[in-house]
């Protein structure tokens, strides 16, 4: 393995999404990441109905690059395995529950004894501790209830969730970020990364303006920030229109090129604080402006300008673009005859002089007797 976290040796003892996605970020990274699963395997080998090959495309999609090995943590040997391999491992990654973790002995507390140094991570709903510690939780919950939901949508529309798992995915790089600084410091411990907890501070400044100012955060048609105007989604002749004007400068721009350059000095329209008092009237009369044209057109003569605008498209549109090929984010998970052609996104952090290797995800314990056998450490 090569890149900068090559020679980082990470134990994941995880399942479905949060916790795969922890290790990923790692291994895309060049640490050399060894997936301990059930007899079973993860859940999430059977998630997807498309299969290519031998491979589930859910659990591809988290799991490339690292090693497999089965152990039965329950069971004496299994305990045994695996205290052997956490002796000679920088870190342990978990998604169980707090009771599961503990039971299997998957805390710093319960391994500190074979490595004093071993940075134990557990990404669970809650904490660790609490009176909520056991509850279920699964990325819909946590949307519900940090008001992530109901803060998505249209006002008369239901709650809505995100288009994509953000709390997993959040809670991932988190507990990810946590096990690095613990690295830094050169120490071990226990690691510990609410889902809840992640998604709440991702509120930031929505929070902050009901902690501080009494606010009562409300959801806004089409997509709109609270405090900036305009800055939404916006119907068009043809297609969706993202338009997002932080600045009086873009915003005497867009009135040239939209054909009403008496905006630039009427009362209600001339500064950010003006639009956003008279939301309402504003939004209408951009409106009618953006329905003479086609998104397309609109991002053409407005993106020369500065300004922050952009074609509503979807997940195919994006994965083939020009700008996701020029950044080459669609990689190639390696050649095998079972799964010709198995493709991935690939990591999302660039290192100079580093570029990752993507290996496939690995087959229910393929790698027991390197790991298990003596060639690994």
């Amino acid at each position: 393995m090569s890149g900068p976290l090559a020679g980082v040796r990470v134990l994941e003892v995880s399942h479905m999404l949060a916790g795969p996605y922890c290790g990923l970020l790692l291994a895309d990274m060049g640490a050399d990441v060894i997936k301990i699963e059930p007899p079973e395997g993860d859940i999430a080998r059977r998630v997807s109905p498309h299969q290519i090959g031998p491979h589930n495309a859910y659990f591809a999609s988290l799991n490339r690059s690292k090693r497999s090995v089965v152990l039965d943590l329950a069971s004496p040997q299994g305990r045994a395995e695996l205290e052997r391999l956490a002796s000679h491992a920088h870190a342990l990654v978990t998604n169980l529950r707090p009771s599961a973790i503990r039971k299997l002995g998957l805390t710093y507390e319960a391994l500190r004894g074979c490595n004093e140094r071993l940075v134990c991570v557990a990404l669970t709903g809650y904490g660790l501790e609490g009176p909520y510690a056991e509850n279920p939780a699964y990325d819909y919950v946590i949307q519900a209830l940090t008001g992530v939901m109901e803060l998505t949508g249209e006002p008369d529309a239901p709650p809505a969730k995100a288009g994509y798992s953000a709390v997993d995915n959040s809670a991932g790089l988190a507990a990810a970020m946590g096990l690095l600084a613990k690295l830094v410091e050169g120490r071990g411990g226990q690691v510990d990364v609410a889902m809840y907890d992640v998604m709440l501070s991702q509120l930031n400044y929505l929070a902050g303006a009901a902690l501080n100012a009494g606010e009562v955060v409300r959801r806004l048609a089409r997509s709109s920030h609270p405090y900036m105007v305009p800055a939404q989604i916006f119907p068009t002749a043809q297609g969706w229109l993202t338009l997002f004007i932080t600045h009086d400068k873009f915003w005497q721009a867009f009135c040239g090129e939209g054909g009403r350059p008496e905006w630039q000095q009427d009362p209600l329209f001339a500064t950010m604080a003006a639009r956003r008092a008279h939301r309402e009237p504003v939004l209408a009369a951009i409106g009618e402006v953006l329905m003479q044209a086609s998104a397309a057109q609109w991002v053409q003569r407005l993106a020369p300008l500065g300004l922050v605008v952009a074609e509503v498209g979807t997940l195919d549109q994006a994965l083939d673009s020009p700008l996701t090929q020029a950044r080459g984010l669609v990689v190639d998970l390696g050649a095998q005859p079972q799964a010709p052609g198995l493709r991935a996104v690939g990591s999302a952090v660039r290192f100079e002089g580093y570029t990752p290797s993507y290996g496939l995800p690995p087959l229910l314990d393929e790698h027991r007797s390197e790991v298990l056998g003596g060639a690994w450490p």
